[in-house]
């Protein structure tokens, strides 16, 4: 590989597509990611990245010495909220006239936030494919933007019926499927 090849990254094309641009919390999607090339190469793996990114506006006071006051700074602030990498196909070499769709399956987290969009915060959840290359570029696909809610009464998300029990020691409340009280420690006596 010559020198200046690093730092390009292969001729190649990558596609995710999923069914839809909205989902709720907790909903499982299924999509397909599509990779084309004309260059040969080695990919360590193909994934989609799923991030779900809070941004919030923010203020501080900065010393201007020009003026000699101190004047209103405004700023956002960012934080990733989720981060989730689902691998579609692991190590691979990759010849011109390649083509192939591989399946992709996850789970938008139940107890993630939903999309928000306001004037002083929001949240966003964006996916793409990457192309994982070593010594050289990524190759990565369109970000896609989801827009993720609450789940509704009568969705496709289902809440499964959690039964709860009282410890026979602190009579504090717990987890039928728990063999200990995370209140006490307390092993739960079996009942027959």
């Amino acid at each position: 590989m010559g020198f200046f090849k690093r730092f390009k990254k292969p001729k190649s094309c990558i596609s995710l597509k999923i069914p839809t641009d909205h989902t709720e919390l907790g909903e499982i999607l299924r999509g397909t990611i599509t990779v084309t090339s004309q260059e040969e190469f080695d990919s360590t793996e193909i994934r989609a990245e799923l991030r779900c990114i809070e941004r919030r506006r923010k203020e501080r006071w900065v010393f201007n010495k020009r003026l000699g006051r101190n004047e209103r700074q405004v700023y956002w602030d960012q934080a990733t909220l989720h981060s989730f990498d689902p691998k579609a196909s692991g190590q691979i070499h990759i010849v011109p006239g390649f083509k192939k769709e591989f399946p992709i399956v996850f789970t938008i987290p139940i107890a993630g936030r939903e999309s928000y969009d306001g004037l002083d915060n929001n949240v966003t959840w964006r996916i793409k494919g990457i192309v994982a290359v070593d010594n050289r570029p990524d190759v990565t696909g369109k970000t896609l933007e989801l827009q993720v809610i609450r789940p509704t009464v009568g969705s496709k998300t289902k809440e499964e019926k959690i039964v709860m029990v009282s410890c026979e020691y602190c009579e504090s409340l717990m987890k039928n499927i728990m063999s200990a009280c995370p209140n006490c420690g307390a092993p739960r006596k079996k009942r027959d």
